[in-house]
């Protein structure tokens, strides 16, 4: 079961680095947290954010917008810093964590439920320096949980009304920087170790191959439909982080 949901898991992440999908690479630490612990989780998949953000990177390098990134980037060290501390507070409790992890998945398909009213409000108006800022810290904070951070950008980089192919460009370079920043309290935290290794390497050829095909989504066919199939499995698999076995239990059951 385990290799099933890493292979779908990481495929996913690497179409989401390719920028199909609204940021379906959320799904992939919940899901893969149905099955082993949400630390192991979370270090086998930041290598492979990694790898694909080596492809990404590739094919989106010279297109970001440098205020953007420079201001999110600015913020998002402390956020990585307050996940840190809360990985680190509170490793030893995994119901803590797989709670915690399934909360912030509700709220990322809440985000998508009210996107159009969100960024309709925010449309018309130039984000101020201090509010990217703010957004870094709260997408450095998810992201370092759950490899989640793409709402607090999305809110941030919207309103800019960027190219599509810019908008792109700069969330693979921001989550290419702070992916990077993130090895340092993953393996301070012992959360990244040596026994991930294996696993790692046999997955990591699917991140090629999700990449390259989240470009071919991405200029041929539109999100909507695989993107509310996906946000259903992730509020599945949201409540079954939050209460544990038992939905489990009453669908074997039933």
């Amino acid at each position: 079961m385990f290799w099933v949901v890493a292979v779908v898991s990481v495929v996913f992440v690497g179409i989401a680095k390719a920028g199909f999908g609204g940021g379906i690479g959320i799904l992939a630490t919940p899901l893969m947290a149905l099955v082993i612990p949400v630390t192991d989780a979370a270090a086998i998949l930041l290598p492979l954010l990694i790898v694909c953000d080596i492809f990404a990177v590739l094919h989106y390098r010279k297109r970001f917008h440098k205020r953007s990134v420079k201001l999110l980037l600015i913020g998002s060290v402390a956020g990585i810093a307050i996940g840190a501390f809360f990985f680190g507070y509170f490793s030893g409790n995994e119901r803590v964590l797989q709670v915690g992890l399934g909360v912030l998945a509700l709220l990322f398909v809440v985000f998508q439920a009210s996107r159009g009213l969100i960024l309709g409000m925010l449309e018309g108006r130039r984000p101020h320096g201090i509010e990217g800022i703010i957004l870094g810290v709260a997408s450095g904070f998810t992201s370092t949980l759950a490899h989640a951070g793409g709402p607090p950008v999305t809110i941030f980089l919207l309103p800019q009304k960027l190219e599509r192919d810019q908008f792109v460009a700069t969330t693979v370079i921001f989550f290419a920087s702070i992916n990077q920043i993130k090895l340092i309290p993953y393996f301070g935290l012992g959360i990244l170790r040596v026994e991930h290794l294996m696993t790692i390497l046999c997955l990591a050829p699917l991140s090629y191959i999700g990449v390259k095909l989240g470009i071919y989504l991405n200029r041929r066919f539109s999100e909507v439909w695989f993107n509310r199939i996906v946000y259903g499995v992730l509020t599945i698999t949201a409540v079954q982080l939050i209460l544990g076995n038992s939905v489990l239990e009453m669908l074997v059951g039933g």
